[in-house]
């Protein structure tokens, strides 16, 4: 089976860890796509199906251009990223970071042979995918980040009734098949889900393909799980590597679903404004998994980035947003724009966007004191959660 050992940059968290990875299909044009959370590369099938045609992967775990030839040229790896499926579980949190997991990406590449790639990341690893750009810039031609935030608290979920519903039941979930429910409304939107295929509803049938999957998979390890979360939770880009990201020019796209009830699209579009004019932002009717539930949308967004990169378009025709948002990460800091948003604050707009974020603190709060609450509750009551299998994030 594929597997890389990743580098010896950090003997600590590298030693003897390794990386499990298919490739698919043929072609001058490499792209490296790094999953989220619970995620295994499996996940970016819709996308690895569209952009090669084939989810068979090649055979030689060095591929050197011997897979699936397909019309675009195109060459896919996609792994697991470490704390998940077939590769290494450390046991110590600290090793889990997006610094330390991005160069492990970066080591499958080495182990390719591969100089350059379009890295394209979800969720997770679109945090991993930005830091490798910051990290490595030299090794990106392009860069997708579908459905991401910046880490930190803004790995928290927009809190309202229907996140603090599913909360609450995926913290009883103690079956495969509640997890299977949960998980659906987590990925999907409502109208995904209800809409008809055949005589069944595609709720239905996702359901049964889910509670398969989490029971035939096998489980994510609590130290993976926690360490992948650790992972996010200490993800930050700083102005300097974003500054980083900016001068080295590759076009950039983020693209997000608008009802994503994980990853806050506000979080999404603040990063893309921060990177013009290299980012287009492509926001979908869709949630979570909007690379599933609109695919076509998708890799034709992807695909739009791969051949901007290719012909070198400039960033000015590929971007579709405006400079005066992102002025303020300009790498030069005039005297005139401290007083320009010395002036903005006092802006009775500047006053209620301030009120709402407030507003956004105390929910947040009220829903980890909920959410805590009810985790303590279950303690007492000595109920012990599942250990469910993977999810698709």
């Amino acid at each position: 089976m594929p597997f890389c050992d990743v580098g010896n940059a950090d003997a600590v968290n590298n030693n003897g860890i390794k990386i499990f990875y298919r490739t698919y299909g043929s072609g001058p044009i490499k792209l490296l796509m790094i999953i989220g959370l619970a995620g295994t590369h499996d996940s970016w099938n819709p996308q690895i199906e569209g952009l090669v045609g084939t989810t068979k992967p090649n055979d030689d775990d060095r591929s050197s251009g011997d897979g699936v030839h397909n019309g675009n040229g195109i060459e896919v790896c996609a792994f697991d990223n470490r704390g998940m499926g077939l590769s290494s579980i450390p046991k110590n949190k600290s090793e889990y970071t997006t610094r330390i997991m991005a160069a492990d990406a970066v080591s499958v590449m080495d182990h390719l042979g591969w100089k350059k790639a379009h890295v394209f990341g979800h969720s997770m690893g679109g945090m991993i995918a930005c830091k490798l750009a910051a990290l490595f810039p030299d090794r990106v031609l392009s860069l997708a980040l579908l459905n991401v935030t910046g880490g930190g608290y803004e790995c928290f979920p927009k809190l309202d009734r229907q996140t603090l519903s599913i909360a609450m039941r995926f913290l009883r979930a103690k079956t495969p098949e509640q997890r299977a429910a949960v998980d659906l409304d987590t990925h999907y939107t409502q109208e995904y889900l209800e809409e008809h295929i055949g005589l069944k509803t595609r709720r239905d049938i996702l359901y049964r393909e889910y509670v398969k999957g989490i029971s035939a998979t096998g489980m994510q390890s609590n130290h993976g799980f926690d360490g992948q979360i650790n992972a996010c939770w200490t993800h930050k880009i700083s102005r300097t590597e974003l500054e980083v990201i900016r001068a080295e020019g590759f076009l950039i796209s983020v693209i997000h679903g608008r009802c994503d009830v994980i990853a806050q699209i506000s979080h999404a579009r603040r990063l893309a404004e921060k990177l013009y004019p290299l980012a287009r932002m492509v926001e979908l009717p869709g949630g979570h998994l909007v690379s599933h539930e609109r695919t076509k949308e998708v890799n034709e967004a992807l695909l739009d980035l791969i051949k901007a990169s290719e012909t070198k378009t400039s960033p000015y025709d590929w971007t579709n947003l405006l400079p005066k948002r992102s002025s303020c990460w300009t790498t030069s800091w005039s005297s005139s724009s401290r007083l320009n948003s010395e002036a903005e604050s006092s802006n009775p707009t500047i006053i209620v966007g301030i009120a709402e974020k407030l507003r956004r603190i105390i929910l947040y709060i009220f829903g980890i004191f909920v959410v805590a609450f009810e985790y303590i509750k279950r303690v007492l009551g000595r109920l012990k959660p599942v250990r469910v299998g993977p999810t698709l994030t």
